[in-house]
């Protein structure tokens, strides 16, 4: 029998992706900005509160346990109420709380105000799996995901760049304020521009270019009994368990690399807001790169999954090798270049990562089993800032958190291994709970 033709992409459908990839890039940026914004302040509001090292290890970590279990709940959220209402609520409630941490008075209420974040930040990730599940062609999705995905590693660069040379001119709680007003605005233009998939009226070459030979996107909303049987799979739980040390090692950078840079490498506070800048370039690029070779292997023969699977095994690898080498080095060159190393391969892996949780899901529970992986993601980012924290005020080094940071990488690595089967979850073992 003679293979098919793929469809080609249509004007209106390509319209689409464009405006919807570009305005989730954007927001994802923002989302980044806003979780770095203590990083960033982090010596200052040391000083202003107070605080040992180990009370901000857990500030830092209020946002993430939050956040980590909202993502239950998130995915199913966005499921069953559609991108488009589901992300403008979001990005209100998220707003509101980074504009409300320039208004504390003591560490308690910024540890609420970092919680509410994390709480308003949860259904984002979700969201965009499921608009790039929607309007992509299975052989596409995973460089529109290595897009969106790089987006959080550019919003992480450009946070000390941008918002340094803000907080040392109005001062941290400013730098708070401004974030959440950008917030407001890209809530407006979010629900102005996008529309969910199921209320376009699409053509028949539109159908036929996105799903002439996937599974088109089911209508019935999102069960709970369905939702629960996902974690009677391997899949998710190899999803679970990998993921986490890739957000382990990311968010070990993410909350403590300025940190890191000022106490251990003797850095001043101008010179770390540049330099904690460098690494993140290399997870955009690391990220796009990693998305765009997965697709180039699916059209090659590999399978969605074996392509995804191969390649977030190898980033991981290289990403834990690379912590481990940043660990020991005495040089402050060799350790910045290995943390961009360890970056650019993480970055890929993430992108990779929930490419395959999309290849893994069926078709509506894209976002609820993204969201369940990014849950076990974001316990070890939960546990990375805290557990560096406690380290650090113990030895008087980052040098051991870096080392288990690696060995936690590498044991995820092995999770992606054992766990995730040749063959996506059936549609048909969820459809029974729904009845």
């Amino acid at each position: 029998m003679a293979k098919l033709e793929r469809a080609a992409c249509t004007r209106r459908v390509r319209k689409i992706q464009t405006s919807s990839l570009l305005l989730i890039f954007i927001i994802c940026i923002v989302n980044y900005m806003d979780r770095g914004t203590l990083s960033v302040a982090n010596p200052l509001i040391r000083n202003e509160l107070g605080l040992s090292i180990a009370e901000m290890g857990v500030l830092l970590s209020a946002f993430l346990w939050p956040y980590a279990f909202t993502l239950l709940l998130a995915g199913a959220i966005v499921d069953r109420g559609k991108p488009r209402r589901v992300l403008t609520v979001s990005l209100i409630v998220w707003s509101l709380a980074q504009a409300a941490a320039g208004f504390i008075a003591n560490y308690g209420q910024f540890l609420v105000a970092r919680a509410l974040l994390g709480i308003g930040e949860a259904p984002m990730f979700p969201t965009a799996a499921r608009v790039v599940k929607d309007w992509y062609h299975e052989k596409d999705q995973a460089l529109g995901v290595g897009i969106w995905n790089g987006a959080p590693s550019l919003g992480t660069a450009i946070a000390p760049a941008l918002l340094t040379p803000v907080m040392l001119v109005f001062g941290w709680r400013w730098m708070f304020v401004l974030m959440g007003g950008l917030g407001f605005i890209l809530a407006a233009v979010w629900y102005a521009v996008y529309r969910d998939f199921d209320v376009e009226t699409l053509e028949p070459m539109d159908r036929n270019y996105l799903y002439d030979g996937g599974e088109l996107p089911e209508a019935r909303p999102v069960h709970a009994a369905a939702w629960g049987k996902l974690f009677s799979f391997r899949t998710t739980w190899g999803l679970i368990l990998g993921f986490f040390g890739n957000v382990y090692i990311g968010w070990l950078f993410i909350a403590w690399l300025p940190g890191y840079l000022e106490m251990q490498r003797h850095m001043s506070i101008p010179k770390t807001g540049l330099v904690a800048s460098v690494p993140f370039l290399f997870g955009l690029v690391g990220s796009i790169g990693g998305g765009f070779l997965a697709d180039r292997l699916n059209a090659r023969g590999m399978t969605a999954i074996a392509s995804r699977k191969l390649l977030t095994v190898i980033g991981m690898v290289a990403m834990s090798l690379a912590t481990f080498v940043a660990a020991e080095t005495a040089s402050n060159l060799i350790a910045v270049a290995s943390i961009s190393v360890a970056i650019f391969f993480g970055f890929s892996a993430s992108g990779t990562s929930w490419s395959l949780a999309n290849a893994c899901a069926p078709s509506s529970y894209a976002a609820s089993l993204g969201a369940i992986m990014d849950f076990g993601g974001f316990i070890g980012g939960a546990l990375a800032p805290m557990v560096t924290g406690f380290v650090v005020q113990i030895t008087g080094s980052f040098t051991p958190a870096l080392l288990v940071a690696g060995a936690i990488g590498l044991c995820s690595a092995a999770a992606y291994v054992l766990f995730i089967p040749a063959e996506p979850i059936p549609g048909a073992a969820l459809a029974p709970s729904l009845a």
